[in-house]
């Protein structure tokens, strides 16, 4: 499936529950996430279905190649992003992660807040599956699943707070995420920003290999 449009390629395939549907035009809860999508080659009514759907004067992120802006939409920011492949039987367990659930989330946003990971709002948790580590009781490290496609599924929210990063977190909890991806059936693939040095040198070091170059493009519907 298209990884160069994962956002459509999930929302039309295994997250099609999901989504919030304007015939071909997709989008994501709000507050699960910020991404719409349409399909490879939209038509104009593809864009006009989008407008409507994300409504006048709200934002969306559109996670595909770079694209003219089309009526209907006025640009925001475009961030230059990077997608990676994860290598084959990469992941391994990691005994110190637990399961984060429904009553992790008001600690997880906590985190997010400190890290700056990505977008991670109060339904995030709903779109995968998300593994955490806690140290005294506090939520310091976690990572979990977001875009699921039919024959991947996206690592996301890697995030390890200031006080415990040095440790080797990061890099457990990638490999135990994707011990359950591949223990699924799929592979794993993550993005990071372009300008993100460190996560793009962790990610190399862990032997992922670069399988595109795209933008995410945040646009206000007008």
């Amino acid at each position: 499936m298209n990884l160069q449009n994962p956002v459509y390629a999930a929302l039309t395939g295994p997250h099609a529950h999901l989504a919030e549907v304007r015939r071909n035009a997709r989008r994501y809860p709000a507050a699960m996430a910020p991404f719409l999508a349409v399909p490879d080659e939209p038509t104009e009514a593809d864009w006009a279905d989008a407008a409507a759907l994300v409504g006048p004067g709200q934002t969306a992120a559109l996670m595909r190649p770079e694209f003219p802006v089309p009526a209907g939409f006025k640009l925001e920011v475009a961030i230059d992003l990077v997608q990676f492949l994860a290598p084959a039987d990469f992941g391994a367990d990691e005994p110190e992660a637990v399961v984060l659930g429904p009553d992790d989330v008001p600690d997880m946003l906590g985190l997010v807040a400190v890290t700056d990971p990505g977008p991670f709002r109060s339904r995030t948790i709903e779109v995968g599956t998300y593994l955490g580590v806690r140290r005294d009781g506090e939520l310091i490290a976690m990572a979990g699943t977001r875009f699921a496609l039919p024959r991947y599924t996206e690592i996301s929210a890697v995030c390890t707070h200031p006080s415990y990063q040095g440790q080797g977190l990061a890099s457990r909890l990638i490999r135990a995420v994707a011990h359950r991806i591949e223990s699924a059936g799929r592979t794993p693939f993550l993005h990071a920003g372009a300008a993100n040095s460190s996560a793009i040198r962790l990610y190399r070091s862990l032997g992922f290999t670069l399988s595109n170059e795209m933008k995410v493009t945040v646009v206000q519907a007008v």
